[in-house]
């Protein structure tokens, strides 16, 4: 079973225009030294071809070649440094397009492979001298196809209805197997942070346990930047410093996946450093754990993340009344959006080969519905700034997210990372037994 193949047929059933996606580009770190590269999520989806400077093109009406993959041209000196490239002949045997050019040859063939297409699906706007050749060749096509009567380019229309996302949006069983490895390399890694954070060490050094174990694992790299948040720090939604020497008292909150064979786990726990949560923020993460739990028992087909994030505010809303943080009525609380002073963010967010994964979350003006295959994220949180004079001393500098993926299942829902403790006795047990 080859999944590029079978993607690509899918795809081709599907699409009724033109498809043109650019590999991701190579990001320089400074002088001499890139970033390390990482292919676009729809190249790889695809092909499975990594390598920068290559375009893919899907040319439903062309009559022999689908897919064709521009790539670099072989340089012997470079390849010196960064490893051998294919040829167009390799390329093309070995990821199953049905022709491979170099890329000085894209504005010669691309006009060949837009002929026939009304409709042109591509990302205007992500790199203006590229938008440029995209545009010359689509003037040259109209002209040709004006000239002969014939169907010419009337729209570019971006890659997000081209149908690609939304296959990309409902996960395979191949892609599945795929996100629970990943999900069980991030329960690892969790349970070492839980089991070593302690007050004295630094934000850093549960960081590095973190990425170690994710690449003892087999993770090629994080999903994203590892959030590493003690005391206030949980207060700021993407903190990154991870410089904070914890202490004793605080709470640490760890926002962090691994990614495995392209593909993202998306996981958030927060326990107390000294191994034991204080009276005030066990009151907070009940509230915040109340809300995630019942959000992930709405998961159903049918349902939809609107529905899911309202259910969270509900819950999260009448905790803090009850705990006097908030005050007035419900509705008002509502109609002023009060709340995001505690609660700023939505509830979830689809997850994949990114970390914020693609997929149209409304479809017609309504909120989009959950079928079985979709997999995306749960993590409410309440953050109370350790500036906020409103509250009790007791309150400040709480931050508290619990994150999961959630697959949609035909009868309901999949936790795919219920294995990494959340409920508190359980926390408190696991850093304690390791003290």
């Amino acid at each position: 079973m080859n999944v590029f193949a079978d993607r690509r047929k899918t795809l081709l059933e599907r699409l009724d225009g033109a498809l043109v996606l650019q590999a991701a580009p190579e990001a320089v770190r400074n002088n001499g030294v890139h970033h390390e590269y990482r292919q676009h999520s729809d190249v790889h989806y695809l092909t499975g071809f990594d390598e920068p400077g290559s375009v893919l093109v899907v040319s439903p009406k062309h009559p022999e070649h689908k897919f064709v993959l521009f790539i670099r041209k072989r340089d012997p000196e470079t390849e010196v440094y960064d490893g051998p490239r294919p040829t167009p002949e390799q390329a093309k045997e070995k990821y199953g397009v049905d022709a491979s050019y170099t890329i000085n040859q894209f504005d010669e063939k691309i006009v060949e492979y837009l002929t026939g297409h009304q409709r042109i699906y591509y990302d205007l706007g992500t790199n203006r001298a590229f938008d440029e050749r995209i545009l010359r060749a689509i003037g040259a096509v109209r002209g040709k196809g004006r000239r002969a009567n014939k169907v010419w380019p009337s729209e570019v229309v971006e890659v997000e209805r081209s149908g690609l996302h939304d296959m990309r949006l409902v996960k395979s069983d191949v892609e599945l197997a795929i996100m629970r490895t990943a999900a069980s390399i991030t329960r690892e890694a969790h349970m070492a942070a839980m089991q070593k954070a302690a007050p004295g060490l630094y934000e850093y050094e549960i960081d590095a346990i973190i990425r170690a174990i994710f690449m003892h694992r087999g993770s090629a790299r994080v999903a994203y930047t590892p959030i590493v948040a003690s005391g206030p720090n949980a207060t700021i939604l993407h903190y990154h410093g991870s410089r904070r020497r914890m202490e004793a008292g605080e709470l640490l909150l760890i926002d962090a996946g691994c990614e495995y064979e392209f593909y993202a786990s998306d996981v958030t726990r927060t326990f107390p450093v000294s191994g034991a949560f204080s009276a005030a923020q066990r009151r907070i993460y009940d509230i915040v754990l109340a809300a995630q739990m019942a959000c992930i028992d709405a998961v159903k087909p049918g349902t939809n993340v609107d529905a899911i994030h309202q259910i969270a505010l509900k819950i999260m809303i009448q905790g803090l009344l009850e705990e006097k943080l908030l005050t007035g009525s419900f509705d008002e609380i509502i109609e002023k959006e009060t709340y995001k002073r505690y609660c700023p963010h939505r509830t979830s967010h689809w997850i994949g080969m990114d970390v914020h994964d693609v997929g149209l979350y409304y479809v017609n003006d309504k909120p989009r519905t959950l079928e079985p295959g979709m997999v995306f994220t749960i993590e409410p949180g309440i953050y109370v700034a350790p500036d906020d004079t409103k509250v009790p001393a007791e309150y400040r500098g709480i931050g508290v997210r619990i994150e999961d993926d959630i697959l949609v299942t035909a009868s309901g829902y999949e936790n795919l990372t219920a294995a990494i403790p959340k409920l508190p006795d359980d926390i408190e047990r696991v850093c304690r037994d390791a003290r």
